[in-house]
């Protein structure tokens, strides 16, 4: 961890998992952050069934195929690419630049994505989700989730169905350190990627820990409508990436 830089002295928590946390660590180390993993989130990979199956095996007739996250381009590709040769014809969009970059990455592109913002609103504002009266659309998400995009894409006329290719559980994870940290005040700010992940992390602290004096760092402001959130002192949306969450953190208030 770097002595010195603009987070000197603040510690945050990342509650993605394990991996994906670690990655998000260094450009919060180089600028001086604390930075303590506590994994608030699991992704586990599921095959295809029933009107997923139905849908996966429709895919080539799909005008647009949506990526909700970067897992469901890890998974949602794998298991497409069981059945064969991802189809010329498809487009394909991302919710962000995560998911777009992970596309590119695995070989898909050109890529539809918002610039900025990083959510399915964004996604909904372009031009090519505007006129798609009885396209058939297909999205590829986690099991379950929110609705919004399927129900706004079918006002506008589209046939939309899903690839539910992961879920998402909650990990066995040992919070002592955590807990040890913010008891301590060395912890100024949480930061977390869904609703579900605010909800696990505050049951893996337990309800024992105060996290009152916390910020709650998150990309989108629909993720702070969750209950949990009401744990939380602040909340703070950041901006996409690695960047926008360290400018998100300059002026945070530190006292430890």
């Amino acid at each position: 961890m770097s002595p010195a830089g603009p987070l000197a002295g603040l510690g945050i928590v990342l509650t993605r998992p394990r991996s994906q946390s670690l990655a998000l660590a260094a450009p919060l180390e180089a600028e001086g952050a604390r930075v303590l993993c506590c994994p608030s989130l699991e992704i586990v990979p599921v095959d295809p069934a029933g009107a997923s199956l139905a849908a996966l095996a429709g895919l080539g007739e799909a005008r647009l195929a949506i990526f909700v996250s970067a897992n469901a381009v890890l998974h949602g590709l794998a298991a497409a690419r069981r059945h064969g040769p991802w189809p010329a014809g498809v487009a394909a969009a991302a919710v962000g630049e995560a998911t777009a970059t992970a596309l590119r990455e695995a070989g898909i592109g050109p890529v539809i994505a918002p610039s900025g913002r990083a959510d399915s609103e964004a996604l909904l504002a372009l031009p090519r989700l505007q006129a798609v009266e009885g396209a058939p659309i297909i999205i590829f998400r986690g099991v379950g989730g929110r609705e919004h995009l399927k129900n706004v894409l079918e006002s506008r006329g589209a046939r939309v169905d899903y690839v539910e290719c992961y879920r998402r559980e909650r990990p066995a994870t040992d919070p002592a350190e955590t807990r040890s940290a913010i008891e301590r005040g060395e912890i100024h700010a949480v930061h977390a990627m869904s609703a579900e992940s605010v909800e696990n992390f505050g049951a893996i602290v337990g309800p024992a820990v105060s996290l009152d004096a916390l910020a709650l760092v998150v990309p989108h402001e629909a993720i702070g409508r969750s209950p949990a959130r009401a744990r939380f002192g602040r909340l703070i949306v950041a901006g996409p990436g690695p960047r926008g969450l360290v400018d998100s953190l300059l002026n945070l208030p530190r006292k430890a």
